[in-house]
């Protein structure tokens, strides 16, 4: 007998599409290009522009765009690439891509951020061990930006390359300033996935203040081909040359048109998102949980809001509830080192004690600019009548 499939009611995260948005991919319909046209550019253009970076690059999604900022950086195999556990299993398998290593550094119990403490005294024993990571990929988990100042501090101190992986937190800010700005990372990578805070459908960006690491990341994007005037003055107009080994990781003008007309309405989503997560501090304050921290230095792009229940012991009783009742919880995220293709590099349980912790507690309650006050309330509700 197949068991029967409880409809979520409420999901944990959800696009927004309007009438202008619908627009915008009709009129690239009707164009006569659907894909390597004019709306990429402009995507990238103005992503750019609204995070004070000096270039972008669009690819088909963020896990494409982490390989090439790894490929750019020239990660290799004898190299090493350090990241968190509480992530998504892109963020490190980007470095095995490139047959690099790939190690983990735990988390801060507040921001629930790869923490600089931690990755400090790592650091330390590796620079003594001769094993020093070539690429740290900081992940700005749930919105968060991570403590880029004094990762940039130790990065500038032992020599790695950053990589802002900022998949969750595009209209985040830190410091006053927009993530992805470059000021303290070689490249911030955006993710456009449905549940993230602006879609294209699938889709990433790389951005940079670095134009040869950009070059260099749009070369790989597209086979590793290259074209120029000058090339194709000596040879004809139809002349290219492929120079290195690149991929087919284009994104489609159909996506680029979605996107641009969603990042009209960046701002916009980020406080609603804002507002909502203030409301469930408010409606949870009285639960056996700890609520997301808030840091006083960032404004967080609210991707996620996670709630960490206080007896770990009923977190499977409380998220079946909540499922149960039509709620679309998720929990966010096992740490990668004890997925089964890490536990055969080595990676055992206890090696990142924080981070494993917080897994254990841990519930993503919905979160999106369309989710009702009244839905919300039944969010609330449900999980309240869980946890009683």
């Amino acid at each position: 007998m197949i068991p029967s499939v409880i409809p979520i009611v409420i999901p944990y995260g959800c696009q927004d599409i309007r009438d202008e948005d619908v627009a915008a991919v009709e009129a690239v319909l009707r164009s006569k290009w659907l894909t390597q046209g004019p709306a990429v550019p402009r995507f990238e253009e103005a992503v750019a522009a609204h995070c004070g970076a000096s270039h972008a690059v669009a690819a088909n999604n963020a896990t494409s765009v982490l390989h090439l900022a790894c490929m750019a950086l020239d990660l290799k195999p004898g190299d090493s690439l350090w990241t968190t556990p509480n992530t998504f299993v892109a963020s490190a398998n980007c470095g095995r891509y490139c047959g690099a290593s790939v190690d983990f550094v735990d988390i801060d119990r507040d921001s629930l951020n790869l923490d600089p403490i931690a990755l400090a005294a790592k650091l330390e024993q590796a620079d003594k061990a001769g094993k020093l990571p070539k690429v740290v990929v900081a992940v700005d988990f749930a919105g968060q930006s991570c403590d880029m100042t004094a990762i940039c501090a130790l990065a500038d101190r032992y020599g790695f390359r950053i990589i802002e992986d900022a998949s969750h937190a595009i209209g985040g800010r830190y410091q006053g300033q927009p993530i992805g700005n470059g000021r303290y990372a070689d490249v911030t990578v955006f993710s456009f996935h449905p549940v993230k805070i602006i879609t294209t459908g699938e889709g990433g960006m790389a951005l940079s203040n670095n134009a040869e690491l950009a070059v260099h990341m749009a070369r790989l994007r597209s086979h590793g081909i290259r074209q120029n005037a000058a090339i194709q003055a000596a040879e004809g107009p139809w002349y290219y040359e492929q120079i290195e080994l690149g991929f087919n990781y284009r994104m489609t003008d159909i996506q680029a048109a979605l996107g641009l007309s969603q990042l009209a309405r960046l701002d916009d989503y980020v406080a609603a998102r804002r507002r909502l997560a203030d409301r469930y501090d408010a409606l949870l304050a009285d639960l056996p949980l700890t609520t997301p921290w808030r840091d006083p230095v960032t404004a967080s792009a609210w991707h996620l809001y996670v709630v960490q229940l206080h007896d770990a012991s009923c977190r499977r009783a409380v998220f079946e509830r909540l499922r149960a009742a039509g709620i679309g919880v998720n929990v966010h995220y096992i740490p990668v080192h004890l997925q089964p293709d890490y536990r055969r590099l080595g990676f055992v349980p206890g090696d990142f004690p924080v981070a494993e912790n917080y897994y254990t507690r841990a519930i993503t309650l919905p979160l999106y600019p369309g989710l009702s006050d009244a839905e919300q309330d039944q969010v609330v509700a449900a999980l309240r009548e869980a946890l009683a």
